[in-house]
């Protein structure tokens, strides 16, 4: 049985999965206040208002729902056509970083 929360494509053509178990053990430990918001999550991946590339690592995505004073943050690391979530959180402010998608 499949320990998966979601496997879901995204705007820039790689698909992003996460288990339920890193969920759980990482996300959650580090931003208790995502508790509830998995749906938060794919929405942001899957329609995003905005996709910047980190400056420190090229295969680094940022995806922001939301607008001022308050987005939403998923931090995915790209591989050949899939990506992992690396983390995600609530923010005011969007990154420094080339904006490579724009809704």
């Amino acid at each position: 049985m499949s320990d998966l929360i979601f496997d879901i494509q995204t705007p820039l053509g790689f698909k992003v999965r996460c288990s339920k178990s890193y969920w759980e053990n990482t996300i959650l430990r580090k931003h208790n206040v995502l508790k509830g918001k998995v749906d938060e999550i794919i929405e942001t991946l899957k329609n995003p208002s905005s996709i910047r590339q980190s400056q420190k690592d090229e295969s680094v995505y940022l995806f922001y729902t939301g607008s001022s004073p308050r987005w939403m943050c998923a931090v995915i690391k790209s591989k050949d056509e899939y990506g992992f979530l690396i983390t995600a959180y609530p923010t005011d402010a969007i990154k420094e970083g080339r904006e490579i998608w724009k809704k």
